[in-house]
């Protein structure tokens, strides 16, 4: 394909997945609220159904706005050839290729990351306070920035420069050596996070002795589920939105708790929630949720070997010559519509999961304390209780809460 049109090809592939992503969200923020659900009629007024409209509207404006700007700016990048004058720019200090394209992917990375922060930071200090959520301080909010920044410099910098270092010295064939090195890294996030990676964010307590922890060992032991301990996260240092997750392998697994969860709900409740992830453990979906993390990788290290040697891509993002990270970039957003219904799979196997940890929940412990501690959860975190069909098949990794009610009740 000539470079002209690879160039308006690639415009055109980010237009219409923009256009795509905005009008799916539209039609979910112009859905009508309705009337609350006679299932929700004690927990949720109708003050605080209009009040969870509004803040979804907030949110899609604030989407809108930022995803513009970024839909913008890089349509400006591709059409004016800014990623290849960068490339051009960069060659003049005489960088070795490997060192080049490093170095490109990191003033990328910098410049992105500055051109976000002022939306980061509105979100979190502006819309997230206002309806009552944020509860970080300017402080906790740098210090997660520069964390994030060393933690991607280690782990994701290592990674990239492990997969630019095989592309230029293996060739096409480099895509199946750093998918095993992938696997490898998957499995190793998956049992290590919750103890390596996590306390550099939060902090994790053994659950406090007491009733609640003696049922919550009765309960995993009557199952049949090894539980070491249950760990208790500072939540609330960020947010005042409250969650529970399982993760890791054999003595690794861990279960952990927001410390929000555990002062909105009563024990009954508690322990329904942690039944629902232990479900997910003993109905396989951890494993299976790793398994087609690293199909999807394998996937799409495949498709970029396919690529990523094309030089009319790097001559269609201005590039004067064959550069391996302009043809990771043009990869990027030619995969994007792909990654989009890569997505939507994955999410519809995840709301499947969701629905079965629900009645592993049900049939080993009880469905009523689950079902109240959903509809506590939703309320307070103001969530959207009649979303879009579609748009819950594009974004959704749960089912909505009267589906999952639904089956529950």
């Amino acid at each position: 394909m000539d470079q002209e049109l690879i160039k308006y090809f690639l415009m055109g592939v980010v237009t219409l997945t923009f256009i795509f992503e905005k009008t799916v969200s539209f039609l979910n923020v112009s859905r009508k609220t309705g009337r609350v659900p006679e299932t929700l009629e004690q927990y949720l007024e109708e003050g605080k159904l209009q009040q969870s409209k509004r803040y979804q509207r907030a949110n899609y404006n604030f989407g809108l706005l930022s995803g513009s700007f970024t839909f913008v700016i890089t349509l400006l990048f591709i059409g004016f050839g800014f990623f290849g004058w960068l490339d051009e720019w960069l060659r003049q200090f005489g960088p070795s290729p490997l060192a080049l394209s490093v170095i490109y992917f990191g003033v990328l990375f910098i410049g992105s990351d500055l051109l976000s922060l002022p939306f980061d930071y509105y979100h979190t200090f502006k819309i997230e306070a206002d309806y009552g959520f944020n509860t970080s301080t300017v402080r906790t909010f740098f210090g997660d920035k520069v964390k994030g920044y060393l933690l991607s410099i280690l782990v994701g910098g290592g990674l990239l420069l492990v997969l630019l270092w095989l592309i230029l010295e293996i060739g096409p064939d480099f895509w199946w050596i750093f998918w095993i090195i992938s696997a490898l890294f998957i499995v190793l996030v998956n049992q290590f996070y919750s103890g390596l990676i996590l306390p550099l964010f939060n902090k994790l307590t053994p659950l406090e002795k007491g009733d609640l922890k003696r049922t919550i060992f009765a309960y995993a032991q009557s199952v049949g589920f090894s539980l070491e301990n249950v760990f208790v996260m500072d939540g609330s240092k960020r947010s005042t939105k409250a969650n529970a997750f399982f993760s890791g392998f054999g003595k690794r697994k861990k279960v952990v708790l927001f410390d929000t969860l555990l002062e909105q709900h009563p024990p009954d409740e508690l322990v329904a929630v942690l039944a629902h992830e232990i479900g997910h453990y003993k109905k396989g979906h951890i494993t299976f949720g790793v398994i087609t993390g690293i199909l999807q990788t394998g996937i799409i290290l495949y498709i970029l070997s396919l690529f990523v040697f094309n030089e009319q891509i790097s001559f269609a993002l201005n590039g004067n010559q064959l550069s391996i990270h302009l043809n990771i970039i043009g990869f990027t957003m030619l995969f994007s519509p792909i990654s989009l219904v890569l997505g939507m799979v994955t999410n519809y196997f995840s709301r499947k999961h969701e629905f079965e940890a629900d009645a592993f929940a049900k049939t080993t412990y009880a469905g009523k304390p689950l079902a109240e501690a959903l509809k506590t959860l939703s309320v307070n975190n103001l969530a959207d209780i009649n979303p879009h069909p579609l748009f819950v098949m594009v974004n959704y990794s749960h089912p909505p809460l009267l589906s999952r009610l639904k089956r529950l009740e």
